[in-house]
């Protein structure tokens, strides 16, 4: 039982922490995920960090796409992690900086 309690409590820890989110503001204007990232270029500017994380095949596995990960922020304290796969934002996740 002392297993389970804390597992639960290193979960719920773990969330706090890290969280998936499906939209982002940037100042008076909004991304989501399906976005391209021109249009969140547009509307959030430069990211402060770029990272090519890897690559994925389209449903057919015909095409590789490119994984790519954006870095905004700290604002208010959490860093934003918009993941795009191609062109296209897949996920947004915040972070509590630390």
């Amino acid at each position: 039982m002392k297993r389970f309690s804390l597992l639960i409590s290193l979960t719920l820890a773990a969330l706090a922490f890290s969280q998936s989110a499906h939209a982002m503001r940037c100042g008076s204007k909004l991304v989501n995920e399906g976005d391209l990232a021109f249009e969140v270029l547009e509307r959030c500017g430069e990211p402060r960090q770029r990272d090519i994380v890897g690559y994925t095949l389209t449903y057919d596995q015909r095409r590789e796409f490119k994984i790519e990960e954006w870095v905004y922020g700290p604002r208010s304290g959490v860093y934003y992690i918009l993941t795009f796969e191609g062109t296209r934002l897949s996920r947004i996740e915040s972070r509590r900086k630390q």
